[in-house]
Order: C-alpha cells, then structure tokens, then sequence
C-alpha cells in the first residue's frame, strides 16, 4: 500500500508542475506586461486595493481548510454518504461567507479606501473600478471552494493541469490586451481579471457536477456536523485571519508609511515568490490528501513517515529555485522588468527567505489538522503571527527603513516553526530531537553549503548572461548534488532511482 500510495503522491506531484510550470511562465511575463503597461504607481494601486478584498478573505480560507480535511477525512474512512453531506453543508456555509464578505467589503472595505488609503485624487474612480471587481472575484472563488476541495481530496491533479492551460491562453490575452486598447487600462485590467477567474471557476464546477457523483447538493439537517464543521472553521478562522494581517495587512501599512510605489515592490516581491512558493505548494497539495486519509485510517506511523519526508521535501524544493534567485536576485528583477521599483530586490531576497521557513510548516498544519483537533493550534501559532502588524507599525514609526518588515516576519516564523513542532510532538509522540536533527538543522546546513560555490561565481563573474547561466547552473547542481548525498536517506535514493529508471524505460519505449 505504500509504494501505491507513494507512486500516487509522485504522480499528483508531477501533475501538479506541469499547472505550476504554465501558471509561472505566463505569470512571469504577464506581470512584466502588466508593469510596462500600467505603469509603477498603478501597478502599486491595482497590488494594494484588491489586497483590501483579500483582507477578507479570512473567512474564505477558514472555509477551505475545513471542507478540505472533512471530505479527505471521509474518504481514507470510505463514508459516502458522510461524504456527500460535508459537500452539501459546506456549499451552504460558504455561500453564507460570500453574503458576510459581500456586506464587509461594500461598508467597512469602502469607508477604509476612501478615507484611509494613500491613492492620488486623479486614480480614486480607477481604484474603485478595481475594488468592486476583486469583490465579484472573491465571490465567485468562495462559491468555487467545495469543487475545488473535492478534486483535491478524491487527488484527481490532472485536472488542474488541463484548465490551466485555458488560464494562462487567457491571462495572456488579458495582457496583449491592454497593450492594444486606449480605455483606462488600470479599469479594464480589473474587469478581464475578474472574467478569467469566473470562466476558470465554472470550468471546475462544470468537471466536478460531470465526474464526481458526490458533488450534487441536497439539504443536510445534520446539526451535530453543522456543529463540527464551523467549529472546525471557527478556530481556522482565527490562524488565517493572523495569516492574511501578516501579508495584506503589511502591504498597507507600508502604503500609509510610503505610498503605492512601494507596494509596487511588494506586489513584485510577492509574485517572484509566489511562482518559486509553487513548487512546494504543489508537492504539499498532492502529499496533505494522503497525511489526512492515513490518520483518519489510524495508522499513525505512516502519518509521521510523511509528516518527516514532506517537511524535508518542502524545504528542498523550495532550496532548489531559491539559490540562484537569492544570488542573482538584482539582474533577475532587471532583465525581467526593465524598470525594477525601489526595494524590490530587496523585498524578494527577505520574503523569499521568509517563505523558505515556512515551507517546513505546510505539512506539520496538515499533520495537526488531520486530528481535528486545531483549537490551540490555531490560537497559540496565530496569536504569534499576529505579532507581525503592531511590530511592524511600531519600527516604521520608529523611523526603520521599510525592509524591516520582513525581518520581523522572518524572526516570527521560526518561533511559530518550534510552536508547531511542540504541538505536534503532543499528538503523534515523536522524537523531538530526532525531527529537529533531520529536518531542520540538516536542511539547514544542506542550504548553508549549497549556497558556498555558487556564490563565489557570483562575486567574480562580470555581470553578463553568461554569469547569470553559470551561478544557475552551478546552484542546481550544488543544490541536487547534496540533497540528494545528504539530504534523502538510503531507501528515498533507492525509491528515486527506480523511478527514474522506470520513467525513462516508459519514455523509452512510446519512443519505439
């Protein structure tokens, strides 16, 4: 059963790199477009006040994270029946989320942008445009949430892969677009924004309602698992509420402090992160169905066996695209954007270490939420990324340089890392010593030497293309070669060669 499950996990994951490789190349170059075209400080205009809509999205995201671990739930218990009514409660709770959001968003949110936001008088209309239609886009996206999870739970990933190819045609056309109209561009780009994600999200619904008979709706009177679902929530609602204070929440203190050029270089900042982040979030959305199916199965030892080899595999992703973009992350940004904003390069070297952090979290929050047990979780990890906003007000009022943020950010995540770690010793009775030693501080140093020989390239190279493709270079094979003598134990280069192996003899033979 593990090698099923393992070769599954390996499957999903290739899937899944194939949506992120598309969603990233035209990310890349759609964002580098969009820049040109709108100009820094719309661009910093667009970043900023469509974050005030995902503000809200805390309600949304306690949501899925709750539909996500009832329906894998019931399904490593074979439930159909529990099955279908976590579907059809969680699309009753979610489309209550959309009308709660819908109500925020046109008072609370509309009071916040018209008096608090630092936006020139001559772009206030523009910047309404925008905010109304990142307000249907969330709409539609809350709606979309049960789908969504159910693809992921039932680790149907080919999925994904096909319809974004449809997304990035249309993100690329969103993009050519606003290089040929002369209508307000920063208005229309809110506009087509909006009509990709709806046409996306109904093509996920349309596949659903076509392939998995568990997705059709029927009223539930269940109110013990009413009960345990928005419980559930409730407390999630508390941990990404602090989540989204940490990365929306900063993008408008920084406008308060600076205005919108410098969330020009956040929003930079955050794309290139985004796009390398993909590659670890793709590896966790294949391998978290699998944590939360094995506990709800009882077998706990094959939890921690993926708990120990997701948060490692997390963190060597991420490492593996890191190391050059770290080292050459100025010329990156340059060739990439022609006009680099002030404190982009800057911001992407701090979030970009931040996140390497965070990587080893995505399957612990798995792991803990698989108990259904998250109440302390949520509460003692939140309430320490919470910390994030009063800390960064209090230093840029302080008079520090507006990088300070993330370096609060990043001093907050490795608390919140041994926060998780001690919560997770509680359920599973691991060896705390022995998941530090072989995850954290291994990888740890993996990072530290991978890092060595590439940068001394770095330091005596002319600047040139050809720079560029050596430190890469070097930086992949520095980062393959010790992960791979270092970083996997005996029987994952065993697993991984005969893999390989398998793959190229597969490959070999549709050749013939």
């Amino acid at each position: 059963m593990y090698s099923e499950n393992t070769r599954r996990i390996a499957q999903n994951t290739a899937m899944l790199y194939v949506r992120m490789l598309l969603i990233m190349v035209v990310t890349l170059y759609t964002s580098r477009v969009v820049l040109n075209v709108l100009g820094v400080e719309d661009y910093g205009i667009y970043n900023v006040v469509g974050g005030i809509v995902v503000m809200f999205s805390f309600l949304n995201g306690a949501m899925s994270q709750a539909t996500q671990r009832f329906l894998a739930f019931e399904i490593g218990r074979k439930d159909t029946e529990q099955l279908q009514k976590v579907f059809s409660i969680s699309l009753i709770l979610h489309a209550g989320v959309a009308v709660l959001v819908f109500l925020l968003a046109q008072t609370l949110g509309v009071w916040f942008l018209n008096t608090q936001m630092n936006i020139p008088a001559e772009r206030m209309e523009a910047a309404r445009w925008i905010y109304q239609f990142a307000i249907f886009s969330f709409m539609v996206n809350v709606l979309q949430v049960p789908y969504n999870a159910t693809i992921i739970a039932y680790e149907r990933m080919y999925v994904y892969a096909y319809i974004s190819i449809i997304e990035s045609a249309l993100k690329l056309l969103v993009a050519f677009i606003l290089i040929w109209v002369t209508f307000d561009k920063l208005k229309l780009y809110a506009v087509l924004v909006f009509g990709v994600n709806a046409l996306i999200a109904f093509s996920y619904r349309i596949y659903c309602k076509w392939k998995i008979k568990t997705c059709r709706y029927h009223f539930v009177r269940d109110r013990k698992l009413y009960k345990t679902l928005t419980g559930f929530a409730g407390w999630n609602l508390f941990g990404t509420l602090a989540w989204l204070t940490k990365s929306q929440g900063l993008n408008i203190i920084l406008n308060i402090f600076f205005g919108p050029l410098l969330n020009a270089a956040y929003g930079i900042a955050n794309q290139v992160n985004t796009a390398v982040n993909s590659f670890v979030q793709n590896f966790s959305t294949a391998l978290n169905p699998q944590i939360v199916k094995s506990y709800a199965a009882g077998d706990l030892s094959y939890t921690v066996i993926l708990l120990f080899r997701g948060a490692r595999f997390s963190f060597y992703l991420f490492l593996f695209f890191a190391v050059p973009l770290l080292i050459e992350t100025e010329i990156i940004l340059k060739w990439w954007l022609k006009n680099v904003p002030e404190y982009a390069v800057v911001f992407t070297r701090l979030v970009m270490v931040n996140s390497m952090l965070e990587s080893f979290a995505y399957t612990m929050g798995t792991a803990i939420q698989a108990t259904g047990k998250n109440k302390w979780y949520q509460f003692i990890v939140g309430s320490s990324i919470l910390l994030n906003l009063p800390l960064a007000y209090l230093f840029l009022s302080w008079g520090y340089a507006p990088a300070v943020v993330w370096v609060i950010s990043i001093c907050v995540s490795v608390i919140t890392l041994f926060q998780r770690l001690l919560i997770l010793r509680h359920f599973y009775r691991f060896s705390l010593f022995r998941f530090s030693f072989n995850v954290f501080f291994k990888s740890a140093g993996i990072a530290f030497i991978s890092c060595i020989i590439p940068y001394f390239f770095h330091c005596y190279l002319n600047e040139s293309w050809g720079k560029w493709i050596i430190v890469t270079g070097v930086s992949l094979v520095a980062v393959s070669f010790f992960v791979y003598f270092l970083g996997l134990t005996h029987e994952e280069r065993d697993y991984l060669l005969k893999f390989l192996k398998r793959r190229l003899k597969n490959e070999g033979k549709k050749m013939v």
